[in-house]
């Protein structure tokens, strides 16, 4: 396998993708709504934090896969896939239970999101200078 790093993240957020958007499946069950949302706060939660993750996630793995590639250090790339997922599940997590408002776990999740996808641009554009000095 040539990326087995990514590979494993890659299926931890497709398998929190498929939790969240059962959440917004239910939703669109229960109102009979196919497309936006109502009045109901819990359902919006659900639909911005299923999208969050959607817009987020990509770019990362991307960054990962090509850092993987480039010969960034395996250790490197675990790590910052793991400080991304567990920052992922905790904005989910406060997203939830704060209905989305401020919440904690939020705050510290897309901290740690960012935190890694910043490292991840470093690192990969490093190895770029590296290699190519």
């Amino acid at each position: 396998m040539i990326l087995p790093v990514t590979a494993v993240f890659a299926s931890v957020c497709t398998l929190l993708l498929i939790i969240l958007s059962f959440r917004v499946a239910t939703f669109r069950i229960k109102y009979r709504k196919g497309l936006g949302v109502n009045d109901d706060r819990d359902f919006e939660v659900a639909v911005r934090t299923q999208a969050n993750l959607v817009e987020y996630a990509p770019i990362t793995l991307v960054l990962m896969a090509i850092g993987e590639l480039n010969g960034v250090t395996l250790e490197w790339i675990y790590g910052l896939g793991m400080t991304f997922v567990i920052g992922r599940l905790l904005h989910a997590w406060g997203m939830v239970n704060g209905r989305g408002g401020a919440h904690k776990a939020r705050f510290v999740g897309i901290l740690l999101t960012w935190l890694a996808m910043l490292a991840l641009a470093i690192a990969v554009l490093l190895n770029v200078f590296r290699f190519n000095a």
